[in-house]
């Protein structure tokens, strides 16, 4: 059975340093007709659980820890019985979401998730969050960038927990080395490719911000 990636679109809000935003997210589903892994279980546990339907859920997969990515996670957890993932370092930022629930298991650099015949392989991306990650498979040209990388250049850097610098050189060391036709799916909006955001590292530096 040949893995697919299913997109789901949820709705709602993000908060950090005293504001609150309308925002709409990118949920990502990884597998065949008999398992599964999520990428960034955000905001309707309902919505994904119906998406994912009467496959086993492998994982939850956690790009970074802002409320808007993670804030199903528990409610899905306990309705398929998966784990939990997130890198360490956001364990702070998980906290103000989830005071009484930690992740199930941290994922560090270089580790290969398995699902349906796929590997993703964690590319710890700090910048936009300390323990942002992005998942890349090969076979299937695709990178899962959360909110590290977006058409049109690096995720934002303004708030609490995040840094300009390393946000660039994330992107210049693990995302603009992989093959330029591979796919880029974002946490937000439109999917683009490592090719097409590649040429223009520099004006973003330039921009900085």
């Amino acid at each position: 059975m040949t893995a697919r990636i299913d997109h789901l679109v949820t709705s709602g809000t993000f908060s950090l340093d005293g504001g609150t935003w309308e925002v709409d997210n990118n949920v990502w589903i990884v597998g065949d007709d008999h398992e599964a892994i999520v990428i960034d279980a955000a905001h309707d546990a309902d919505a994904i659980a119906e998406a994912v339907g009467d496959r086993r859920l492998r994982a939850i997969v956690c790009t970074h820890a802002h409320n808007d990515h993670i804030d199903a996670a528990p409610a899905l957890a306990e309705r398929t019985g998966a784990a939990i993932w997130l890198h360490q370092d956001d364990l702070p930022l998980w906290r103000m979401t989830h005071p009484d629930r930690l992740p199930d298991h941290w994922l560090v650099d270089g580790q290969v998730i398995e699902a349906a015949g796929t590997d993703l392989t964690v590319l710890h991306t700090p910048g936009h969050a300390p323990g942002a990650v992005c998942l890349y498979d090969p076979a299937l040209g695709t990178v899962f960038t959360g909110d590290t990388l977006f058409q049109g250049g690096p995720g934002a850097t303004g708030r609490s927990y995040s840094h300009f610098p390393t946000i660039v050189e994330s992107i210049r060391a693990r995302l603009l080395t992989l093959p330029p036709e591979t796919v880029v799916r974002t946490g937000h909006g439109d999917s683009t490719t490592i090719g097409a955001e590649a040429p223009h590292l520099d004006e973003w530096i330039a921009r900085g911000h």
